[in-house]
């Protein structure tokens, strides 16, 4: 088939072999690529119940079709296994250069299995496999490990754990091209066990496409659409902090552990800002014509990032205005292979418990103290007094404290940069979530921007002007379904969600375009929506074995209960019971929010749908 390799490599870290296969046709046809197949093999090869932090686990590197082509950022790669933050479903997306690289080495998917007994580092080059010894790489941190490595095998691209993923931090990252992570999850600590230190990789082949001239025609179309984009303009001049001012200006920037929408030092940490005092460069993701990725100078630090989310993480959900205390902070992330939501919002959790003495440090940790915010991602990483606990993560602590009122995260994931109460349709994104809280498999971003036109075009003009009003439940939950079937298909694909996501440009009809002539494969849009869809029940079918129902699909008691006190959405709170109800009603799940023998069947899922439920019943006893 076209756009793929055809190949799978597989390395097993106990016994240090590694093999080749081929990747089925039917699984391409059903499942494209990316997240959908990495579903796939993870639902047939992991037990349910297994220990994430165990041998048994796996780890999936995956590419797309359009992964490594011209389209429009499509450097994008995707790693799946079972979290140790949360013992669910884990998927965790990055960017840079490592996913075309894989994918030029001859290779479209990579499965890790098995660990080993000392620390190893892995060595792609073409198709060149060898397990190699990292005695000298481990204790190290990122930058280091890859400097190192790019010495090693010159023009490679690398995937290293700092020390928070040897030190099993539970929402260890893994970092590439120095500042970009796969960071949710905490994958980092997955690699950390099974001693895996790097992965490098550098491939000079071809996978080659079915229709090059139209395949030129399609890119060219496309790129003009997005330039045409005032968002993605403004995502290459600000980049993605340009989010701190527009939530500002809506109630919505996570301020004070998810108690505020306003943060009174927010003119000192907008994009705009930033790009006047701060700015050093842009950088850029693999093919990418937006570069919505900043280097930032301040103080000693000079650092690629920090994006939105650790803007909102390590400052106004801590108070904090300082930016130079920030960049330090998400440096530290990425030196140390650390989740930068789940760090700042950690670090949040635990301003709030000493406020209220839940928390003993020895130390003072006061909101808006940007020095303890340094100092405690310093602890976290390195497991060190307080940091030793904290690098539990929120739901594991605050079982300890008894302090789960001040507990946002759901599924044991950490609560990204949204609020539920200002914009509705993310209250549902993060109850729904397989992978626990999380803003970028379902965000409906439309319905608040008020896009009428997008969402006219995505969601049906019925559906106006409801679907436009954040504070509204009505047609929210079929726009979270609509949105997660289609960003399902994006992350197969795979390419970025600032293309499809927001701005909103691309959406089924482009990829339906684009994916025949790199693959072959002629798919309606409306096919495309159903491969999405089988996408998403098989995440959920995953974390059904496990256990897992509607009583899952919650949000923090704060976001149900305390009206937001400040600012242009003062007074709201979130209605989840009913988006829910309707939700389970259009996937066609029951009250319990398992899917339905009629929707496994519907989406050729049977096989799994027993397999599941079987799993189910006996976590019920």
């Amino acid at each position: 088939m076209k756009g793929y390799n055809n190949r799978i490599l597989r390395v097993n870290l106990s016994d240090g072999n590694t093999a080749e296969e081929k990747l089925p046709e039917d699984l391409i046809r059903n499942y494209i690529g990316g997240t959908g197949i990495c579903a796939k093999l993870l639902f047939e090869e992991l037990k349910p119940g297994i220990d994430p932090l165990s041998p048994e686990n796996k780890l999936i590197f995956g590419t797309g079709p359009l992964t490594g082509t011209l389209w429009m950022s499509a450097g994008r790669g995707v790693v799946c296994s079972k979290s140790p933050a949360t013992g669910i479903w884990a998927e965790s997306h990055f960017g840079g250069f490592f996913a075309p690289e894989l994918k030029y080495a001859g290779y479209d998917f990579l499965i890790i299995e098995g660990a080993s007994e000392r620390p190893v580092y892995l060595e792609i080059n073409d198709r060149e496999v060898d397990i190699k010894d990292a005695a000298e790489l481990w204790g190290k941190n990122t930058h280091e490990v890859e400097t190192k490595l790019k010495k090693g095998l010159p023009e490679c691209e690398v995937m290293s754990i700092g020390r928070a993923g040897e030190k099993l931090v539970k929402y260890a990252a893994i970092i590439t091209n120095y500042a970009s992570a796969a960071g949710r999850c905490g994958l980092g600590a997955v690699m950390g066990v099974k001693k895996l230190k790097a992965i490098a990789v550098r491939g000079t082949g071809n996978f080659g496409v079915h229709d090059a001239d139209n395949y030129i025609r399609k890119i060219i179309e496309a790129e003009t659409k997005l330039r045409k984009s005032q968002q993605n303009n403004d995502l290459h001049n600000i980049g993605t902090n340009i989010l701190v001012a527009y939530k500002s200006a809506i109630g919505e920037l996570v301020t004070r552990n998810h108690s505020r929408g306003i943060f009174e030092g927010a003119d000192k940490i907008t994009g705009e800002y930033l790009r006047e005092k701060y700015f050093v460069k842009h950088r850029s993701c693999f093919n990418c014509r937006t570069r919505c990725k900043k280097v930032y100078r301040a103080g000693k630090t000079i650092s690629g990032g920090p994006e939105y989310e650790g803007t909102m993480a390590f400052g106004s959900n801590c108070m904090v205005s300082d930016f130079e205390a920030i960049l330090e902070a998400n440096y530290l992330c990425n030196e140390y292979g650390l989740d930068t939501i789940s760090a700042g919002c950690v670090v949040a959790f635990a301003m709030e418990c000493h406020e209220h003495g839940l928390l003993k440090s020895g130390f003072p940790i006061k909101w808006g103290d940007g020095k303890t915010v340094v100092k405690l991602v310093k602890m976290i990483g390195e497991r060190e007094g307080i940091g030793d606990l904290l690098a539990e993560g929120m739901r594991s602590v605050a079982g300890k404290l008894g302090a789960e009122k001040f507990a946002m995260e759901v599924k044991g994931l950490e609560i990204s940069g949204q609020d539920g109460r200002a914009h509705r349709s993310v209250g549902l994104t993060h109850a729904i979530s397989v992978r626990g809280a999380d803003h970028l498999r379902s965000l409906v971003t439309v319905d608040q921007l008020g896009y009428k036109e997008a969402a006219k075009h995505r969601f049906g003009e019925h559906t106006l002007p409801e679907i436009c009003d954040p504070y509204s439940e009505t047609n929210k939950a079929m726009a979270v379904k609509v949105c997660e079937d289609v960003f399902a298909v994006r992350d197969s694909l795979i390419t970025c969600w600032y293309t499809c996501g927001w701005p909103p440009v691309f959406w089924l009809e482009d990829f339906a375009e684009i994916l025949y002539p790199v693959t072959g494969l002629k798919f309606a849009k409306e096919e495309l929506a159903t491969v999405g869809e089988r996408i998403a029940t098989l995440r959920r079918l995953f974390n059904v074995r496990e256990g897992l129902d509607a009583t899952d699909d919650y949000l923090p008691e704060r976001f149900l209960k305390e009206p937001l006190p400040d600012g242009p959405s003062k007074g709201q709170v979130v209605n989840l019971e009913v988006m829910l109800k309707e939700y389970y009603l259009l996937r066609n799940w029951d009250e319990n929010g398992l899917p339905t023998r009629e929707c496994a069947e519907k989406l050729g899922l049977v096989n799994e749908w027993e397999i599941a439920m079987e799993a189910y019943a006996e976590h019920q006893g």
